[in-house]
């Protein structure tokens, strides 16, 4: 499309803003409102599912409302280059701002606790992103998050946009149910924004690796949280990346938690797992993902060395009284196993304002 028509009679398209394997987003002019937008433009491949999920994006960000969330002002799926308007975020990406080092507590507080609130208001009208993400989080001039990018959402026990046995995401960030190929609840978002922000906290993606390596990396073992962290903090982030989702937060309690004002006995300990049978599952997961075809986004970023080991204790211990010893604390270590670290995968995307 030459970039002197205006699009809909309405948007004069400017720059390329991002692209993506099914779509570009551009910076437009919307001549009637006289303001700037950002236009998502589809690109037809013959492919149905990838046409579907424009349209679930377009349907399900039309029935969203949040400040955190990105808003959608105009669409139009029947002519020949499918398209949706959305609100223009001038800023960057999460993804662009951790690649510039580590973010402090309290903004890694600020930044959780406003997209866990918007994350909230989706979960509570039966919505799952599915596709958490930095690059899929923009920041505004003044680092005010927005997330974006609903092309995988799905309605809980909604219709499927894939096949039963496709796994849909990213790999570094899926929940362990949904590399299993289990159900899929609110919880697998709350996994992904644990995630998320312990990568702010260190400045670099928990499990690395190709597609397969980086998705049963999770169930070899949990991810490493520093112990230099507060302690509320450090105890969150360790239920939100839970192995079992009816152990995590939901997104509410996470927002409220991170602002001070959640419940103050929320405890998680440390379970003990054994290593044998962590790698039995591992090694079925690996070979399903092998026999039906493990269907994923993958961004690498460059390897970074893990942290050490971490040790916690796992009970509290009680006053010693006249006729009793004080009883002896047990102690569990949580023993980190460094993966090798594989190939870089696609470059990183520049700045964006809107999600393909």
């Amino acid at each position: 499309m030459s970039d002197r028509r205006l699009l809909a009679d309405r948007y004069r398209l400017g720059e390329v803003l991002g692209t993506g394997g099914v779509a570009e987003v551009r910076r437009a002019r919307d001549v009637v409102l006289a303001r700037d937008v950002a236009v998502k433009l589809f690109r037809r491949k013959g492919d149905t599912a990838d046409a579907r999920r424009f349209d679930n994006e377009i349907r399900t960000l039309a029935t969203l409302s949040h400040p955190g969330l990105v808003t959608v002002y105009d669409a139009d799926t029947s002519g020949d280059t499918p398209f949706m308007v959305l609100e223009l975020v001038d800023g960057r990406t999460l993804r662009d701002r951790i690649a510039n080092g580590p973010m402090g507590v309290g903004e890694v507080r600020r930044l959780g606790a406003a997209l866990a609130d918007a994350l909230a208001h989706v979960h509570d009208r039966g919505i799952v992103h599915r596709d958490v993400k930095p690059s899929n989080i923009l920041l505004d001039d003044d680092d005010v998050p927005r997330l974006a990018d609903f092309g995988l959402a799905r309605l809980v026990d909604g219709a499927r946009l894939t096949r039963a046995d496709q796994v849909v995401g990213t790999a570094a960030y899926l929940a362990p149910e949904q590399v299993r190929g289990g159900k899929i609840t609110s919880a697998v978002d709350v996994y992904a924004l644990g995630l998320v922000l312990l990568e702010c906290l260190t400045g670099h993606r928990e499990y690395e690796g190709a597609e397969i390596e980086a998705a049963v990396a999770r169930l070899h073992r949990p991810p490493v949280i520093g112990d230099d962290l507060p302690f509320d903090l450090a105890r969150l982030l360790s239920l939100m990346t839970s192995l079992s989702a009816g152990r995590r937060p939901s997104a509410r309690e996470c927002a409220d938690i991170l602002r001070g004002s959640g419940p103050p006995t929320l405890v998680a300990p440390i379970p003990r797992r054994s290593r044998g049978v962590l790698a039995a599952a591992s090694a079925v997961v690996l070979a399903a993902a092998v026999g039906t075809g493990l269907v994923v986004q993958y961004e690498a970023t460059p390897a970074e060395s893990a942290p050490p080991a971490i040790t916690q204790p796992t009970s509290t211990p009680t006053p010693p009284t006249s006729t009793q010893p004080a009883p002896v604390v047990e102690r569990q270590t949580v023993t980190v196993q460094v993966e090798p670290k594989a190939r870089p995968g696609k470059a990183k995307q520049g700045k964006g304002k809107a999600k393909k």
